[in-house]
């Protein structure tokens, strides 16, 4: 059984339904650390609730992005981690060619259009609505070296309804995430 980590830097939602899934069978790996990228991230202590080791690696404490990056794969190996997915992780990952195609990453939006630095969170919701486009997306994506650029695992279409908010939006993209992203990290590990 492939052996995962969860990388997180907010509430962790993402992270506990993807624990959920690996714990009920409908996903074939083996969670065994999370990682967050400050102390403050809700989801250090609801995963650590759950039972799972996290650790807390802080960007401040080092010169780079590719220094940050390096000390984040180097805890995972030690853990004998095999793929990562990324939680509503907001730090800048700088991918070695050893870990090239087995890190995914959830987006609340459609990509290309609603992707790049920046583009995250609430920000995305609002700025479908703002461009007047008739639907969102949840899309799961391989991380490489450009924001939100690799390969598509699995999209899930989500209307943007007459008179939506932003908040609204996210809800109904939440309510999608929480059942795309288990899927395509089961076909992910399957194909492995």
């Amino acid at each position: 059984m492939h052996r995962l980590a969860f990388f997180i830097s907010g509430t962790g939602g993402n992270a506990l339904n993807l624990l959920a899934a690996c714990r009920d069978g409908r996903i074939p790996g083996q969670p065994v650390l999370g990682v967050a990228s400050s102390a403050k991230a809700g989801g250090v202590e609801r995963l650590r609730a759950q039972g799972l080791e996290v650790a807390v690696i802080e960007r401040s404490a080092f010169a780079d992005d590719a220094a940050y990056s390096e000390a984040c794969f180097q805890r995972v190996e030690e853990a004998g981690v095999e793929v990562i997915a990324l939680c509503g992780w907001l730090k800048k990952l700088v991918v070695p060619s050893r870990w090239e195609g087995r890190i995914l990453n959830i987006h609340p939006g459609p990509l290309p259009d609603f992707g790049g630095p920046g583009m995250y969170g609430m920000k995305v919701h609002q700025a479908v609505i703002a461009a007047g486009a008739s639907e969102s997306a949840v899309t799961i994506h391989l991380v490489d070296n450009e924001y939100d650029h690799g390969r598509h695992l699995a999209v899930q279409a989500v209307p943007v309804l007459d008179g939506d908010t932003p908040e609204a939006l996210q809800k109904r993209v939440y309510e999608q995430e929480m059942r795309l992203y288990p899927k395509a990290l089961a076909g992910f590990l399957q194909g492995l």
